[in-house]
């Protein structure tokens, strides 16, 4: 099996190879992430996509999320079926343009309210991994998501200011106590990589904070509040570990305790 953290300009010719070659392939690149063959993997919330590859014949490629949508998605799953329409705005670290991605001048002091490409892969992605996947199809979400991608000055870190329209009248307690007690396989199986909580609600007023609360593979939630069944939540994940080294690691272990591999 290969891990393939490739740019996604080159990732897909050179893991078709490796596909040839009898290799399976776990790959972080955006190629094909919206193939309807293809399981898009964040662990705790659609781990159950994964059984499709016992039926796949000869080698399969699995792919992570976009490393926003890796964070948003999170929160999302353990009130998925209170959601009927998201708006969006993300705070995107530095570090998510790569290494060579975005100079320091331009960021500097600054903050560009546009990531090329950004707001229609979380939009797609998230209705992907919280809809259902078929061997030879998945079925979206369905649900409309609105998203504004923005560029901070900030080294490490993806912000995301959701607010969601519910479709029931429900108390902010509520939601917080399903957020706090959500727990998924991993968890249940005690995989390495997992966090213990994958959701950490943070009750301070000013949280969560790049600076304070980034965790490497659980995602930071604050400013939950609810008010005319429009909810409000800050979700704060770390776009290198669970958005892409971390969620990568956590699949294959995933993958180990379904007998997959």
């Amino acid at each position: 099996m290969v891990l393939s953290a490739l740019p996604n300009e080159v990732a897909w010719p050179i893991e078709g190879k490796l596909l040839e070659a009898g290799l399976n392939v776990i790959s972080n690149a955006s190629p094909e992430r919206m193939n309807p063959r293809i399981p898009l993997i964040n662990p705790e919330v659609n781990w159950e996509h994964l059984g499709i590859l016992r039926e796949v014949k000869g080698n399969w490629i699995v792919k992570n999320p976009n490393c926003t949508a890796a964070i948003i998605s999170m929160p999302l799953k353990p009130i998925q079926d209170l959601i009927e329409t998201l708006h969006i705005v993300t705070l995107q670290s530095v570090s998510g343009a790569g290494y060579l991605g975005l100079s320091y001048l331009a960021i500097d002091g600054n903050v560009i309210p546009f990531i090329k490409g950004e707001e229609e892969k979380i939009d797609a992605e998230l209705n992907k991994m919280l809809g259902r996947q078929y061997p030879d199809k998945f079925e979206p979400w369905g649900k409309s998501i609105y998203v504004t991608t923005t560029r901070v000055p900030v080294k490490y870190g993806h912000m995301a200011v959701i607010h969601a329209i519910l479709n029931k009248d429900v108390d902010v307690n509520y939601v917080i106590n399903r957020l706090r007690s959500f727990k998924s396989l991993p968890q249940e199986r005690e995989l390495p990589t997992a966090p213990r909580e994958p959701i950490k609600v943070i009750n301070r007023v000013d949280a969560p904070q790049p600076a304070r609360d980034l965790d490497p593979m659980a995602v930071s939630v604050g400013r939950v509040a609810i008010r005319d069944r429009v909810l409000r939540l800050v979700a704060l994940g770390d776009n290198l570990v669970r958005g892409a080294a971390g969620i990568t690691i956590l699949t294959v272990e995933t993958m180990k305790v379904l007998n997959i591999l």
